[in-house]
């Protein structure tokens, strides 16, 4: 099952974290449901490594309230949150663009990206 926590097998085999994430995306938006974010993905190491940690809570925290679904009880595990902002793109001159936009259950873990980062066909086609 293409679930948020099988991402981490995924990038230790390899596979980048935006095809990873946007197999998941397309799987979760065919088929909204809890259990897809249930499991608790395990804590990947390192600075980058705590990036990924917070990123896949908050993939999970608004996948789950945009979709009427729980949120499951690991998204909000301290060590699922940034101490320092990390932003989806490092341009200062996107920086005000992703405050801005940021989803809460991101920006709550220190973390900026776009609106529309977690879009995807499969999305549109669904919805």
């Amino acid at each position: 099952m293409n679930t948020l926590a099988h991402i981490i097998t995924e990038l230790k085999s390899g596979v980048a974290l935006a095809v990873a994430l946007g197999d998941f995306l397309d799987a979760f938006y065919r088929a909204p449901d809890t259990a897809l974010l249930a499991d608790e993905p395990p804590l990947m190491e390192g600075k980058s490594g705590a990036a990924i940690n917070a990123y896949l809570a908050g993939v999970a925290e608004h996948l789950a309230r945009e979709y009427g679904l729980d949120i499951p009880g690991w998204v909000f595990d301290r060590q699922r949150y940034l101490r320092w902002p990390k932003f989806g793109n490092e341009s200062a001159a996107l920086r005000a663009t992703l405050l801005s936009e940021s989803p809460p259950a991101f920006r709550s873990r220190n973390i900026f990206i776009t609106a529309n980062a977690l879009e995807r066909a499969s999305r549109r086609r669904v919805a």
